[in-house]
C-alpha cells in the first residue's frame, strides 16, 4: 500500500472505559480462565456495539432475504474455519510445536 492510500483511510478507535489494568492469565485456573474470557467476550461486544436508524436500515436492505442469506454463509463459514483453526493447533500441540496447559 502506498504512503498516499494510507493517507486516505479513515479508522474509528473505540474504548469502553479509561482502564490500563491486566490479569495474569498464567496464574488462572479453569473456572477463573473461563470467566475473564468472558468478561473480555462481553467487553468487547459491547466496545462494539452499535445500532442505527432501524428504518434506514430496513429500507436499506429491502424486503428480500439476501442480506438474511449472506450473513447466515458468512457464519457458516466462520464457524468451519474456526473448526479448521482449532483442529490445526490441537495437531500443533500433539506434536510438540506448541506448549499448552492440559485441561484448559
Amino acid at each position: 500500500m502506498t504512503r498516499a492510500a494510507e493517507q486516505c483511510r479513515a479508522f474509528y478507535w473505540r474504548q469502553l472505559r479509561e482502564t490500563k489494568r491486566s490479569a495474569d492469565v498464567a496464574g488462572m485456573g479453569p473456572a477463573a480462565l473461563s470467566g475473564y474470557a468472558r468478561l473480555c467476550g462481553t467487553a468487547l461486544a459491547r466496545a462494539h456495539a452499535r445500532s442505527g436508524d432501524r428504518i434506514a436500515i430496513a429500507a436499506y436492505l429491502g424486503g428480500a432475504d439476501t442480506f438474511d442469506r449472506a450473513v447466515a454463509d458468512f457464519a457458516l463459514s466462520y464457524a468451519d474455519q474456526t473448526a479448521g483453526d482449532h483442529s490445526a493447533l490441537a495437531a500443533a500441540i500433539a506434536a510438540g510445536l506448541v506448549r499448552a496447559a492440559p485441561g484448559l
